[in-house]
C-alpha cells in the first residue's frame, strides 16, 4: 500500500446537544417553582414572550396578519416538537446517557383510563418556564443554612426506619419554626391511616431529639420536655409548669400551696424555668421555613383517580404574534429579520417544550398511581416495590426521562405530600412465590421481632431469617445483619449484654 496523503468521503449520524434541546432537558428536572422563577428572565431576553389567557392568544390568531406569519415549529402536534429552523434535526425529550449518546422514544398523551378502573385526568396547558443562560445556583443552595425540619429529619433516619421514619417525617413536617407541633393527632392519624398509640410513640421519639423542648404542642410541654433533660421535673416542678398562668399573674403564694415549698425553692424554681428556651426551634435555621408547593394534586372520584398538574404555580407563556407581525414591518436590514426569526424560533420551542414537559410528567404520575394504588388506598403498610425503569418500561421512555421527571416534584393526595421519588422502593421476594416486599416493610418487622424478644432469648441473625421466611420473606442472612445495622439495633451478644445490664439496674 502507497503512502501518501489522500482525501476520503464519509457519511455519518450523530446526535448534537444545541441549546434548544439542553433548555428542554434543563425543563423536565425543574420543579413547577423553578419554573416561575426563571418566566421573568425569558420573558426579558424574548420580546415575543408573554404571559397572559389563553383566549388572548386566541384572538391574536384571529387577526388579518395571520397570513404573514412563518410556519411555527412543532406545528404538527405538541408530540412533534421538533421542528423548522435549529431544532430540525433534533429528537425528542426521552433521553439517556450523557450529552454524546440518547435514545429516541416517542411521546404520546396520558390515557384517560386505565386498567383496572384507574381514570386520570390531565391538564395539556402549557406551563410556564424561563431558562435563561444561567443554570440555577447549586453553590448557593450547597451552603444554605440547614433548616429545622433538615436537622430533625437526619436525627429521625438514624433512629427510625420504615413506617415510623414515615410517620416521624410527616410529624416534622407539621413541627413550625419555633418548634412546636401544629397538628392534632388524631386527625393526623386519621389522615395517614395509622394508629393513634403509633403517633403518640413516635411523637414520643420526636420529642427527644435536639433541640430539646421541640415537638411540644404548647408552652407548658415544651418547657416540661426541658425540665425533664435537665432531671429537674419533680413534682413540684410539673405542678408549677401545669399553673404557667398563675406564675404569669405573679400569684407567688398560691403557687407555694400548690407546688408545697416555701419561698426559697418557688424561687429556685422559677429561675429554673427562665432559663428555658420558649422557642428551642429558633436555635436551628434563620430563615423562614419554605412549605412544600406540591406539582401534582391527586384525588379519588367516583372510584377513579384524577391526576392534576398544579396550574397554579404555572403563568402560561404565550406567543405574541402580532407584535412579531408589526416588528417584522418595520424590520429593514438582514440582520435585524434573522434576530427577529431567532426570537419566534425560541418562543414557540419553549412552548412546545413546556407542553411535552407537562404531559411527561402527567404520564409518569398516572403510572406511579397505578403501580401504588394500594398506597393511596390503604396507606404506607401497601407500598410496592418500585424501580424507575419498570416505570420507564410501562411508559416507554427511558429510564433517565423518568428520573428528569421525578426531581424536585411533590405530589398532593390525601394522605399528605409526597415526593416523586418516595414511591421508588427496593424489594425482597416472597418465599411463597408471591409478591415482593418494600425493603422497608422488611426492617419495620425486623425492628418488631427484635423490640418483642425475650430477654432470655434474644434472637440471633440465623433465627430472625427463619421467622421472616415463615412471614413470606424470603432474605439472607447478611442482608438481616445489613438492615439490623441500618435500624442501629446491636448484634445478638450486644443486645444479650445490654439487656442483662437493663435487669440489674431495675
Amino acid at each position: 500500500m502507497a503512502l501518501g496523503p489522500r482525501l476520503d468521503l464519509r457519511q455519518s449520524q450523530s446526535l448534537v446537544m444545541t441549546p434548544q434541546l439542553q433548555q428542554a432537558i434543563k425543563l423536565l428536572a425543574l420543579s413547577n417553582l423553578e419554573l416561575e422563577t426563571y418566566i421573568a428572565e425569558e420573558i426579558e431576553k424574548n420580546p415575543l414572550l408573554e404571559t397572559g389567557d389563553l383566549s388572548a392568544e386566541a384572538k391574536s390568531n384571529d387577526g388579518d396578519n395571520g397570513a404573514d406569519l412563518p410556519p411555527e415549529p412543532g406545528s404538527q402536534g405538541s408530540d412533534e416538537i421538533l421542528s423548522s429552523g435549529p431544532a430540525e434535526a433534533e429528537s425528542k425529550l426521552d433521553m439517556a446517557g450523557d450529552a454524546d449518546q440518547f435514545s429516541n422514544n416517542s411521546l404520546s398523551e396520558s390515557d384517560g383510563a386505565l386498567d383496572g378502573g384507574l381514570g386520570l385526568n390531565g391538564t395539556g396547558n402549557s406551563g410556564s418556564g424561563a431558562l435563561g443562560g444561567e443554570a440555577p445556583d447549586f453553590e448557593n443552595m450547597l451552603v444554605a443554612e440547614t433548616t429545622l425540619a433538615e436537622h430533625l429529619m437526619e436525627q429521625a433516619g438514624a433512629i427510625l426506619s420504615g413506617a415510623d421514619l414515615f410517620i416521624a417525617q410527616h410529624l416534622i413536617d407539621q413541627i413550625d419554626e419555633c418548634g412546636y407541633l401544629q397538628a392534632d393527632l388524631l386527625e393526623f392519624a386519621h389522615r395517614l391511616g395509622v394508629q393513634l398509640d403509633d403517633v403518640k410513640r413516635i411523637l414520643a421519639e420526636v420529642q427527644n431529639l435536639e433541640p430539646v423542648g421541640v415537638g411540644a404542642r404548647d408552652l407548658a410541654e415544651c418547657l416540661a420536655l426541658q425540665a425533664k433533660e435537665a432531671d429537674r421535673y419533680d413534682p413540684a416542678m410539673a405542678r408549677l409548669i401545669d399553673n404557667l398562668d398563675l406564675l404569669a399573674k405573679g400569684a407567688l403564694p398560691q403557687l407555694k400551696r400548690i407546688c408545697g415549698v416555701d419561698d426559697e425553692d418557688l424561687m429556685d424554681m422559677i429561675s429554673e424555668i427562665r432559663a428555658y428556651d420558649p422557642k428551642p426551634g429558633c436555635k436551628i435555621g434563620g430563615g423562614d421555613v419554605q412549605a412544600v408547593v406540591p406539582d401534582i394534586f391527586i384525588a379519588e372520584r367516583s372510584g377513579k383517580w384524577l391526576i392534576e398538574i398544579n396550574s397554579a404555580t404555572l403563568p402560561k407563556v404565550l406567543v405574541n404574534r402580532t407584535y412579531f407581525t408589526e416588528l417584522k414591518d418595520g424590520a429593514q436590514d438582514k440582520a435585524s429579520k434573522e434576530w427577529l426569526n431567532d426570537c419566534m424560533a425560541d418562543a414557540s420551542w419553549l412552548v412546545k417544550a413546556l407542553d411535552q414537559r407537562q404531559r411527561t410528567i402527567i404520564k409518569v404520575a398516572t403510572e406511579i398511581v397505578k403501580q401504588q394504588e394500594n398506597f393511596f388506598r390503604e396507606g404506607v403498610a401497601h407500598l410496592r416495590p418500585l424501580t424507575l425503569k419498570n416505570v420507564a418500561d410501562k411508559i416507554e421512555m427511558h429510564e433517565s426521562t423518568v428520573s428528569r421527571v421525578t426531581s424536585n416534584k411533590y405530589l398532593s393526595c390525601s394522605r399528605g405530600t409526597f415526593e416523586l421519588k418516595y414511591f421508588f422502593t427496593s424489594g425482597i421476594q416472597s418465599s411463597t412465590g408471591g409478591e415482593a416486599a418494600s425493603a422497608e416493610a422488611v426492617k419495620s418487622h425486623i425492628k418488631a421481632l427484635i423490640d418483642n424478644e425475650d430477654p432470655k432469648k434474644i434472637l440471633s441473625d440465623d433465627k430472625l431469617v427463619a421467622l421472616l421466611k415463615d412471614k413470606g420473606f424470603d432474605i439472607a442472612r447478611r442482608t438481616v445483619a445489613k438492615y439490623r445495622e441500618a435500624l442501629g439495633l446491636g448484634s445478638s451478644v450486644q443486645r444479650r449484654r445490654q439487656k442483662a445490664l437493663e435487669g440489674k439496674a431495675a
